[in-house]
């Protein structure tokens, strides 16, 4: 965009219109005297030529050439100055009479063929100006008019030319008049062209007086904005231009004010964060040292939180065990009683002392969400295992049910599954003294990989009034003081089940009404494992498909839940709520059932209504069994008497009503069936070491009910000469003991010499962190066991490290406890054999040809795969390894051969949670091995 500059403003505003002002006046008025000039001179000539041709018309008559010659010499001698020369022409255009012979004849007469007009006319051409003006005869026109009366045919043109006698011609000398015209003219564009100068003159006084001073003004903004604030504005300047010179130079004078003032705050502040940065790094100093002192005190407060979990395990666990091998002994009901409120307090107290370390291990960040396989279904009626006390003492009904679409066979961390729904479970009890707990499982996103999962529990007690539902997850509160004293606990307990449930990418909420109840749920995500991890359903399906039973329970969530369970076994059912319903099945014609179930939430107050129903329908149905809400051996006794099959102790876990329903005559208590199995001590020596006499003792009548021999230790010291002298297959060592501790002695054993550098030891402490049981582990003990011991974990390290050799030679028939279910198949090891030929005929329908071609299929592929991942291994690629595997397992499952299936499974699993081929080396040695034995056996 073009930039007009002041000074051309000014050029533009003052000069170009003064001028243009003067030119267009000047040319106005000398066109307007031009015109007056032109129109004077056809005036005096007219005034002149007119009366001539009204004087000359009777000389004309007459044609007296002399008296018109003077007359237009007198004329023209009188004008000269104007006249050039006059002339009369008669009406035909001929010459009469001349002033001069100078003018120019052929000029001033008419043009051929061109008539005089009846008036005066006028002819300018180039420097000559003509004008002729017609002489009439009135007088001559009248007469010949009258004598021309009768001649009819004479027309008005020829009545007109006989008015015309000639006409007199002019030539004007216009030459002085063109020289006034140009004099004027020049004139005019002189004081024109004089007008533009004054004004410039002007204009040049106003750039100078103006836009100089602004000029200086805009050098110094220019100086100013710059930064050199010291510029002014200088020189005398008036109005306008002296307020601006003003204004300018007291507005840089306030800058500098303001830079001066700024920069003295700048330094200011300068100075003070130079003092804040100094007492920053002070700061900094002091937090490095607290934050390390904070990371001491966590280290102690871990330390602590270990310590006190041995001391407070410690003692547990010789109360716990000791009561537990009590309870074996023959006791009367007192005793009993007595013994059973010392064992309740004692594991109420473990529970404390667990939700402390649980909540102390979340808020430090350091629980981890381990990824295992897991059976959910087992999983959750195992914690209902451990709460049915509770709820017979109650007598609270509580039930289980699972989405029949939910996958079975998880992969996550079941541990802290069943803890958050022990904990939820064990309120719902705690504060319902009557009715029943419902809990219910249901999907809430599922695709083939991962799902989600809701576990609800619902109630009938108490209830959450709106203001205590503000603070039901706080840290140690509960709904009110008065909770406390009522029903006890620590107030961690929701909190920790919140904190799991995030860990495990779900959440946990309730709903509750005062005085009807709460329900609270929790959600978490798994892994759904592909391939499942028991052989349940192939064991009792067979048995129980297509059988018919007749089902009573007046609970309806109970109901629901078990008929689930029976028509999942393809059965027959018939439910029935009450004893109406039941009767009316009964007296049906033509339907007859296998089985009855009789359930009741109140077997104690209503034992005569369950005798008389057990009596009505025994002769009826072969098999009669009854699940009863307690674990009185006396009732269960007693219904057994009057003609039960058998008697269960609800909640009913799909494994213990199986059982009932395919073995006969069971008795069932504590929901466990026992059947008649002659349990054998294995013929092994075994070194316990604890410097605690307690569960020194405690550990030594364990380990005698299982073991033949047990060699007892109170020091590692001690421990260590034994090794010198004995050879021991196992070796139960406690960490935290004087003098020489657990680890101490592991190390002094593995690397002394002594005849036990090969045995497994198993850690056996109250440490309840899960860091330190990493530390422990990574140390090269084999196992780890948590006090108070628990007999079932402390038969599977036995039967898990033990030597194999004592335990095939035993005639012990003891099932091998995993974290699955078990077939019912009699094992007679801890070893599943190579290839089991009746499981494969089962899984063939029976058939023996088809048996053998998924058994010659498998080795094939065996075959085939092995170099295929050799090379794969050795390439680290574990994408086509994983094929391979899921490829192998497939084929496994077709066929008989159980522990490869395991192995094979195992693996499989391990890839997809991301382990790396380096990781799962050992796995991979024990998969080949396997798959030899059964290319060798097939």
């Amino acid at each position: 965009m073009l930039k007009i500059s002041l000074k051309d403003w000014v050029i533009l505003l003052t000069i170009i219109p003064t001028t243009l002002i003067g030119f267009s006046l000047a040319g106005y008025f000398s066109y307007t005297r031009y015109a007056e000039l032109n129109d004077s001179i056809e005036l005096s000539a007219k005034r002149i030529i007119e009366p001539l041709a009204i004087v000359s018309k009777q000389p004309l008559l007459n044609e007296d050439r002399n008296q018109l010659r003077q007359l237009i010499n007198f004329v023209h001698r009188s004008q000269s100055d104007l006249i050039e020369s006059i002339i009369i022409f008669t009406a035909d255009n001929q010459m009469f009479v001349t002033s001069a012979y100078l003018g120019n004849t052929d000029k001033m007469r008419l043009h051929d063929n061109e008539k005089m007009a009846a008036f005066t006319q006028s002819e300018n051409e180039a420097d000559t100006y003509i004008i002729r003006s017609p002489i009439i005869a009135e007088n001559s026109f009248v007469q010949k008019s009258n004598e021309a009366n009768n001649s009819e045919s004479n027309s008005a043109q020829s009545k007109s030319k006989s008015l015309i006698i000639g006409y007199i011609a002019i030539q004007l000398n216009t030459s002085k008049i063109q020289l006034k015209q140009q004099s004027e003219l020049l004139i005019a564009f002189v004081i024109s062209l004089l007008g533009s100068l004054i004004s410039a003159l002007f204009s040049i006084k106003l750039i100078t007086n103006v836009t100089k001073p602004v000029s200086a003004m805009v050098h110094a903004i220019d100086r100013i904005r710059e930064g050199r604030l010291e510029s002014r504005v200088n020189g005398k300047l008036v109005g306008e231009l002296n307020f601006l010179k003003n204004g300018i130079n007291a507005m840089a004078q306030s800058l500098a004010s303001y830079q001066n003032e700024m920069q003295g705050s700048i330094d200011q502040a300068t100075v003070d964060l130079r003092n804040s940065l100094e007492l920053f790094e002070i700061q900094n100093v002091e937090l490095t040292i607290a934050n390390k002192k904070a990371q001491d005190a966590t280290k102690v407060k871990s330390e602590f939180l270990a310590n006190m979990s041995h001391e407070l395990r410690t003692p547990l666990n010789g109360v716990i065990g000791f009561t537990r091998q009590v309870l074996k002994t023959p006791l009367n009901e007192v005793q009993r009683d007595y013994l059973q409120t010392i064992h309740r307090s004692a594991n109420n107290l473990l529970k404390i002392i667990n939700d402390i370390l649980d909540f102390s291990k979340l808020d430090a960040g350091k629980m981890v969400i381990e990824e295992v396989q897991f059976s959910l279904r087992e999983s959750l009626e195992d914690s209902l295992t451990l709460l049915s006390a509770l709820a017979h003492s109650k007598k609270i009904e509580l039930s289980l049910h699972i989405d029949e679409n939910i996958p079975d066979s998880l992969v996550g961390d079941t541990v802290r599954i069943k803890q958050v729904m022990s904990n939820l479970v064990g309120n719902a009890l705690k504060f319902t003294e009557q009715g029943q707990v419902c809990i219910d499982v249901y999907a809430m996103q599922q695709t083939d990989q991962r799902i989600t999962l809701k576990i609800a529990v619902e109630d009938s007690g108490i209830g959450i009034n709106e203001k205590q539902q503000q603070t039901i997850f706080n840290a140690f509160s509960q709904a009110d003081q008065s909770i406390t004293r009522l029903y006890g606990g620590t107030g961690l307990g929701l909190v920790i089940c919140q904190r799991i449930s995030r860990e495990m990418n779900g959440d946990i909420g309730f709903t509750s009404t005062e005085q009807k109840g709460s329900t609270f749920w929790f959600t978490f995500e798994c892994l759904v494992n592909a391939s499942p991890l028991s052989l349940f359903d192939n064991t009792y399906c067979d048995k129980l498909n297509h059988k018919h039973i007749l089902y009573f329970e007046p609970n309806q969530h109970s109901n629901n839940a078990t008929t689930q369970i029976l028509k999942q076994w393809k059965m027959e059912v018939t439910s029935v709520t009450s004893e109406l319903q039941l009767n009316n099945a009964l007296s049906k014609k033509g339907v007859s059932f296998d089985y009855a179930l009789i359930g009741h939430s109140d077997a104690s107050t209503a034992l005569g209504e369950l005798k008389k129903i057990t009596s009505q329908i025994k002769h009826l149905i072969p098999s009669v069994h009854v699940a009863i809400n307690t674990t009185s051996s006396s009732l269960q006794e007693a219904l057994l008497a009057n003609g039960a099959t058998t008697c269960i102790s609800k909640p009913l876990a799909m494994v213990n009503l199986a059982n009932a329903l395919c073995y006969q005559n069971t008795l069932m208590g504590n929901n466990l069936i026992r059947h008649n199995i002659a349990i054998k001590k294995l013929d092994i020596k075994v070194l316990a070491v604890d410097d605690n006499e307690a569960n020194l003792k405690l550990i030594n009548a364990l380990l005698l009910e299982q073991v033949e021999h047990v060699v007892i230790a109170d020091s590692g010291i001690e421990a260590l000469e034994l090794c010198k002298d004995q050879a021991f297959s196992l070796i139960f060592m406690d960490i935290q003991m004087p003098v020489m501790d657990g680890i101490s002695t592991l190390n002094a054993i593995k690397t002394g010499k002594n005849r036990n550098i090969n045995t497994p030891i198993i850690a056996v402490t109250a440490h309840a962190l899960n860091d330190e049981k990493q530390k422990i582990l990574q140390q090269g003990f084999s196992a780890y066991m948590t006090k108070p011991i628990d007999e079932t974990m402390l038969r599977h390290v036995i039967y898990e490290y033990g030597p194999d050799e004592h335990i095939k030679n035993s005639a012990t028939t003891v099932p091998k406890l995993l974290s699955t279910l078990t077939n019912t198949t009699d094992i007679t090891s801890n070893q599943l054999p190579v290839i089991d030929w009746k499981l494969a005929l089962k899984r063939t329908n029976q058939s023996n040809d088809l048996a053998k071609e998924m058994l010659v299929g498998l080795v094939t592929c065996l075959e085939e795969n092995k170099p295929l991942v050799m090379k794969f291994m050795e390439d680290q690629n574990v994408e086509e390894i994983k094929k391979i595997i899921h490829k192998i397992n497939g084929a496994c499952c077709y066929c008989g051969v159980p522990l490869l299936q395991k192995i094979c499974n195992h693996v499989e699993t391990q890839l997809k949670l991301g382990k790396s081929l380096v990781e799962l080396e050992p796995e991979f040695f024990e998969f080949w091995d396997e798959a030899e034995k059964v290319m060798d056996e097939a």
